[in-house]
Formats: structure tokens, C-alpha cells, sequence
């Protein structure tokens, strides 16, 4: 037990003094591009602000766990999970807006509205801030269930969106035998994108649907803590690999000059 939650918390705090600040990065960077901004960027904005109000838990959980007793700050800790727990939403719009781009650019050209995205991120959002209440509040029974089936059914949108895209790069154009340079980058940047998604999601898809097999002690105080561990560290490693991309395409304009922008989502797809 004692190592499990330590475990845990040494991961709360690469959240708070590395996602933190790189989290503050990737808001200040999207403002500054404002004018070169990509169709996606409604919703990483939104996930860096929801990671950014994460990453101020670490102190009060440390708290909770060595000095405090009363009950009042679970009820505010239990916010603060129910918002992160629903993180995955943002990113399945992330995903589906690049699979939209890749997979049907038709489609996608014809919805670029941002518009759109507006309303779908306050409808996400509106979800998100309902179920936090309810984790909140602490009193509905099997609620831990509904993370469940959220977080299985978003981890498989996620992964068909993702494998859908990679599919589509890798095809190449008709009459030629290699793929276009522009594709190969955001290929390797789907695969990269693919593996965080599976290492940071895959351990509660994989452990908490069979819940009923483990015993209570063994679920909540040991596979409960690892398993959250891997989801919140996200709040860093996403960040973090945006920050990285960002940097890897500041490429000089005299050597993007007539070429395609990398960032750019829309590329002609041959099926």
C-alpha cells in the first residue's frame, strides 16, 4: 500500500512541475500562432486547460493523505478526478477531427466551420462538469461503472480513429511506389500519438471492466492507484509531445518554401 501510493504520487507531481508549465506553454504557443491555427486547436485548448486545473491537485491530495481528516476535501478531490476522468471526450474530438481531415476531406472541407467545434466543446464540457458534480457528490450507486464504459468506449473510437488515419497515409498515391514526404511525418506522428494513447488508457480498459474478480482491497487500494497513475500522467505527456512537434516543424520558411505545411491536416488521401 505504502509503495503504491507513492508510486502515485510521484506521478501527481511530474504532473504539477512539468505538465503544469507545459501546459501553460501549449496555451501561450496556440495564442501566439493565433493566425496559423489548425482545425483542432478549439479542442487542445480545451484538454490544456482541463489538464492545467489537474495538475493544481498534487498539494491537496498530499495533504489528504498525510495530515487532513475531515471529509470536505474529498468532495472537492472528487471534483477535480471527475473533470480529468473525462478527458479522454476532448481527445476523441481531437481524433475525430483528424480523421475527419485524412480519412474524408470532402467532408471535413465542407464542416471547417469552427462553429461546429465551438458547440461541440461546450457540449463536452457540459458533460464533463455534470459527471464531476455526480463523482462529487459520492452518493449514486455503481457510479464508478459509468467511468467504465466511457473510458473502454472512447479508447475504441480513439484507436479506430487513429488506425483508420494510419491506414489512409500509408497508401501510396496511384503510379507511385513511395509516399509523399508530408505523409510519412504525420504517420510516424500517429504511431507516436497511437502508443501514448495505449500506454496512458489501455491499463484501466484492460483491468477495471473485470472489477468484480478482484477483492475490494486489492481493486481500490492498489490497481485503483496504478491505474489512475498511467491516465493522469497524461496531463503531461501530451503536452509535452505538442511542445516537441511544434518545435520539430519551426522549420526555416526558405526550407518549406512551395512545399505543404506539416501541421496542416488536410492532405489528398488515395484509397
Amino acid at each position: 500500500m505504502p509503495t503504491v501510493i507513492i508510486f502515485y504520487l510521484v506521478l501527481q507531481f511530474i504532473n504539477m512541475f512539468l505538465g503544469l508549465p507545459a501546459n501553460i506553454m501549449v496555451l501561450w504557443l496556440i495564442r501566439k500562432n493565433k493566425g496559423d491555427s489548425s482545425s483542432s486547436d478549439i479542442f487542445i485548448i480545451q484538454l490544456a486547460l482541463l489538464d492545467t486545473f489537474f495538475c493544481l491537485v498534487p498539494p491537496l491530495e498530499l495533504a489528504n493523505i498525510v495530515y487532513l481528516t475531515s471529509s470536505s476535501t474529498w468532495y472537492v478531490l472528487r471534483f477535480f478526478y471527475g473533470v480529468k476522468d473525462s478527458s479522454p471526450l476532448f481527445l476523441s474530438c481531437i481524433c475525430l477531427d483528424r480523421y475527419m481531415a485524412v480519412c474524408h476531406p470532402i467532408t471535413f472541407t465542407k464542416l471547417k466551420d469552427k462553429r461546429h467545434r465551438s458547440v461541440c466543446a461546450g457540449a463536452v464540457w457540459l458533460v464533463i462538469l455534470v459527471y464531476a458534480a455526480a463523482k462529487c457528490a459520492g452518493n449514486i450507486p455503481h457510479f464508478e461503472k459509468a467511468f467504465t464504459v466511457m473510458i473502454v468506449a472512447t479508447f475504441a473510437f480513439m484507436l479506430f480513429c487513429n488506425i483508420s488515419i494510419l491506414w489512409a497515409l500509408r497508401q501510396s498515391a496511384p503510379g507511385r511506389d513511395e509516399r509523399h514526404p508530408i505523409k510519412k511525418k504525420a504517420f510516424k506522428t500517429v504511431i507516436i500519438i497511437l502508443a501514448i494513447i495505449v500506454f496512458n488508457y489501455f491499463p484501466p480498459v484492460a483491468l477495471f471492466p473485470f472489477q468484480e474478480y478482484f477483492s475490494s482491497e486489492v481493486f481500490h487500494c492498489y490497481i485503483h492507484y496504478i491505474a489512475f497513475g498511467f491516465v493522469n500522467v497524461s496531463c503531461s505527456i501530451q503536452p509535452v509531445l505538442y511542445l516537441a512537434r511544434e518545435k520539430l516543424h519551426n522549420v526555416p520558411s526558405c526550407c518549406s518554401k512551395n512545399t505543404e505545411s506539416a501541421d496542416d491536416p488536410v492532405f489528398t488521401v488515395s484509397h
